[in-house]
């Protein structure tokens, strides 16, 4: 079903009569997550085959959508798929199906690499049917799960023919540019990373550290931190820490890159290396979330360590030192992430799980 036929969707005015759905997607949260940009990065594809609506505050108007109260109003009798991302969606469409009597099969996908609480333990346990993001997340259910990997847009990340050109249009400097990007808070190993430049740049003064994202609240103190230790080591003029940009505007600076470091000291799964890797740029990244299911250590890129700024630093000498590498490790990385990590394999992966669901009858589930 195209997209453009569930416009009905959208408007709240608009009775729950005219609009046509199959799936719901509840987002009940206003802050923009990790969770969020999923979600906004799979429905319109999905919605080319499924009819499949989100609902909750904080989305893009553009997207399938109804609000919140026409959930708690719509009929009974009709199955549909509640497909929940967060215990308190998990929650809802409890209440939604054995109290107020929905016929809604629920699904919940999960990215957590850690033990659940009993709560979310128990939320789990009442679902009817679980998607672990990773091998790794699977491992920590206490039931059957499938396992769906994200993906990306391999159409909208993809190399450039003009490295230099863009560069210049972005204002960025000559020379091997080395890339952290993404929310800057001690979890995200910003802080390991600056540390292995530092040791990197002692001896390939060459070379430029460009880390880009936001530190919101308690974190910007973290981020000021990290700016004192570039200053005081007299790298000052070495280091480029850039603002946020808009989601859109991402593929250039991956374009730009020579090397991307994925620094995390913990994380869910965490889809930066793959819009790296497909925008054929090496990756250096720690072992945690996926990142060991995402690269192909010593083909795609160089895993090591979370917190280890020795072997960080050396990975990144050893791939940025020899032109012929770095162009090696950045073709396999954009040809792994077109086989195994197209957004368009994930979005068909759930549709198919939906579609599973709706044709079984309710006393076989």
């Amino acid at each position: 079903m195209p997209i453009q036929h569930m416009s009905s969707a959208r408007p709240v005015e608009e009775g729950l009569e005219t609009v046509d759905f199959d799936v719901i997607l509840p987002h009940l949260k206003w802050r923009l997550s990790g969770v969020t940009a999923t979600l906004v990065r799979l429905l319109p594809i999905q919605a080319q085959t499924m009819k499949i609506v989100a609902t909750g505050p904080g989305l893009p108007r553009y997207l399938p959508h109804i609000p919140l109260w026409q959930i708690v109003l719509m009929s009974g009798g009709r199955q549909r798929v509640w497909h929940a991302r967060r215990n308190t969606e998990m929650l809802l469409g409890l209440v939604l199906r054995d109290i107020l009597r929905k016929r809604l099969i629920l699904v919940f996908t999960t990215a957590s690499q850690r033990d659940h609480t009993s709560l979310s333990r128990f939320l789990i346990s009442r679902m009817d049917e679980v998607v672990a993001t990773s091998q790794r997340s699977a491992s920590y259910l206490h039931r059957s799960s499938q396992v769906i990997m994200h993906g990306i847009d391999v159409d909208k990340f993809t190399p450039t023919s003009d490295k230099g050109a863009l560069r210049q249009k972005l204002g960025l400097p000559d020379g091997c540019l080395v890339g952290c990007f993404g929310r800057i808070r001690h979890q995200k190993g910003t802080d390991v990373f600056v540390d292995a430049m530092l040791e990197v740049l002692r001896t390939r003064p060459e070379m430029r550290a460009v880390i880009m994202g936001r530190a919101v609240g308690k974190h910007q103190a973290f981020l000021q931190g990290v700016k004192q230790r570039v200053a005081d080591a007299g790298y000052k003029e070495m280091f480029l820490f850039l603002p946020e940009v808009d989601v859109d505007a991402m593929p250039e600076w991956y374009r730009v890159l020579d090397l991307f470091v994925a620094p995390q000291r913990w994380e869910g799964f965490g889809v930066t290396p793959l819009e790296a890797m497909a925008c054929g740029v090496p990756i250096v990244a720690t072992r945690v979330g996926a990142f060991d299911e995402l690269v192909v250590d010593g083909e795609t890129g160089i895993l090591v360590p979370p917190g280890d700024i020795g072997q960080m630093s050396d990975a990144i000498q050893r791939i940025a030192i020899d032109s012929e590498i770095l162009s090696g490790i950045g073709a396999q990385g954009r040809q792994h992430v077109e086989s195994q990590f197209n957004i368009l394999q994930e979005a068909q992966a759930l549709n198919s799980i939906y579609g599973e669901l709706l044709s079984e009858p309710d006393d076989h589930r």
